[in-house]
């Protein structure tokens, strides 16, 4: 099997098929588009087609913490039409969204009552009853942070209300953290698959069965059926899975990380998602091991801001970009800056307007060329509002030139670095290079080095390299992952081009 599934930050997949096409769903957190969607016709070659969350209102990210919003969906096809249930944390809540195809449009979301919690799931019996089943942590009130195990509801779909009280079902093996369930009846038999561990480096997937989706379950004797925890398997964090049945068997996905350094301890990209086949002993499921792809191919992506952006582009908690045009200057993305008096309690004011893509190679460079004559605006590697990398340009009107500013925010601290240039349009690039280094010493234990410069071809200068490692979920305590892109800070930026190329090795 191809891996990664999907490179990147692209975790908690959830898999479905409908006729001899397969659909896969992530997590996006607080990063709109929400919940973005790949589709595939072998269930191993995934293409980018869309997000489900495309319009203002069917999230409400507005005022999200860093990691709230879009917390792990469950999509299926079920009477010729696309379900997908997903917490929309510390913002809408649960939400069911309805599609009658995967590109969309999809509904604007329904609420769902008496089901707090999150990863929810949906199932169906024979008989039509609508399940969800949930793990049941709570987020908010005083009680935050109280676990209830796995839980499950009869649902009704058309009210988005709860026809009872929380059941609790099956929570595993006794390991901390009981979650992503997801209910199959296969032939007669109900299997619910959970994730426990934690989402970090005990992550695990183990699974029960019963003869009716309301239980009793009884778990597999060989719990957890999967788990890299305590290996120096490549690929670490291994959990939160899905199932789906194909001509020639079974296919399974799940999130991972790939942590690098020589302690195994930084993950660049964060979780992503990853694929296996699976098999049947006993009737119970065993997944194949994995090895990730030794030869993907690399990338180039050019984007000359003649044509609306493609589905790769995210924005930070704004569904609206109203402060982005490509209209106002022909070939020109022109982005407004904001000023603090106008920031949400979310959002950082080194570069409240953003638009970027995950990065999904461990060698990667962004380049973009700015004009900042009106303004302040770079680029910028994300983790969140407290943990960036940017370098930015802005004029300076008394000696006419042009100042560069490198920057490194971690937490409360932040160091920078600036040099002068000559006024007028500016490449900017930032690189990213991963340490291959068998020494012992603190350089070895990194993930990468990412630098800053400005330039191209033999003009080209790097004013600082920083280590890579203070952004990873590692250091930066976060669920997600670095996307890379552009902002304004203040006043109006136009960028020409932006460059993403990237290799896996």
């Amino acid at each position: 099997m191809l891996n990664p599934a999907v490179p990147g930050f692209y975790p908690d997949p959830s898999i479905c098929r409908a006729g001899r096409t397969y659909y896969l769903a992530c997590s996006s957190f607080e990063y709109f588009p929400g919940v973005p969607l790949f589709s595939s016709t072998d269930a191993e070659h995934w293409t980018p087609i869309g997000h489900v969350a495309t319009r203002p209102g069917q999230l409400a990210l507005e005022d999200v913490p860093t990691a709230g919003g879009v917390w792990a969906p469950t999509i299926r096809f079920h009477d010729d039409r696309f379900w997908l249930v997903v917490a929309d944390a510390f913002g809408r809540g649960p939400l069911l969204f309805t599609a009658d195809r995967a590109e969309g449009p999809w509904s604007d979301g329904i609420e769902l009552h008496g089901v707090e919690g999150i990863d929810h799931d949906i199932a169906w019996d024979a008989d039509g009853t609508c399940y969800i089943t949930f793990s049941g942590l709570t987020l908010e009130g005083e009680q935050s942070g109280t676990h209830h195990g796995i839980q499950q509801v009869r649902m009704d779909t058309t009210t988005g209300h709860a026809l009872e009280k929380p059941r609790s079902l099956w929570s595993g093996t006794g390991l901390k953290f009981p979650e992503a369930p997801h209910l199959y009846d296969v032939d007669g038999t109900w299997y619910l698959l959970i994730a426990e561990g934690g989402t970090g480096r005990g992550h695990s997937i183990s699974i029960a069965r019963a003869d009716h989706p309301e239980g009793p379950f009884h778990g597999c004797p060989a719990n957890p059926i999967y788990s890299h925890r305590s290996t120096n398997h490549p690929v670490q964090n291994t959990g939160h899975a899905d199932l789906v049945r194909t001509d020639d068997g079974w296919r399974v996905v799940f999130l991972g990380t790939r942590p690098a350094g020589l302690t195994q301890a930084f993950a660049a990209m964060g979780r992503e998602s990853f694929q296996s086949t699976l098999h049947w002993v006993d009737g119970w499921p065993v997944i194949d091991p994995i090895t990730l792809t030794p030869d993907l191919p690399g990338t180039k992506a050019h984007t000359d801001f003649d044509e609306p952006l493609g589905v790769e582009w995210v924005s930070v908690r704004d569904a609206k970009r109203d402060w982005a045009s490509l209209d106002t200057r022909l070939g020109w993305l022109v982005l407004q800056g904001s000023t603090p008096d106008t920031l949400g309690p979310a959002m950082d004011a080194s570069h409240p307007h953003f638009l970027g893509r995950r990065q999904q190679h461990i060698r990667s460079r962004y380049a973009a060329s700015i004009d900042a004559a009106d303004g302040i605006g770079g680029l910028s590697i994300r983790y969140d509002e407290l943990h960036h990398y940017d370098i930015e340009i802005q004029p300076d009107h008394d000696t006419g030139d042009y100042l560069v500013r490198a920057r490194v925010r971690l937490a409360q601290v932040e160091q920078t670095w600036e040099r002068r240039v000559p006024a007028g349009p500016t490449v900017l690039w930032i690189t990213t290079t991963p340490v291959l280094t068998n020494g012992f010493d603190p350089h070895a234990m990194s993930c990468d080095t990412v630098r800053f410069g400005y330039g191209q071809g033999p003009d080209t200068t790097e004013i600082a390299d920083v280590d890579g490692r203070y952004l990873t979920a590692d250091t930066a305590a976060a669920f997600t992952g670095r996307v890379a892109g552009i902002y304004a800070a203040t006043g109006t930026v136009a960028f020409d081009w932006f460059t993403y190329e990237g290799e896996h090795r």
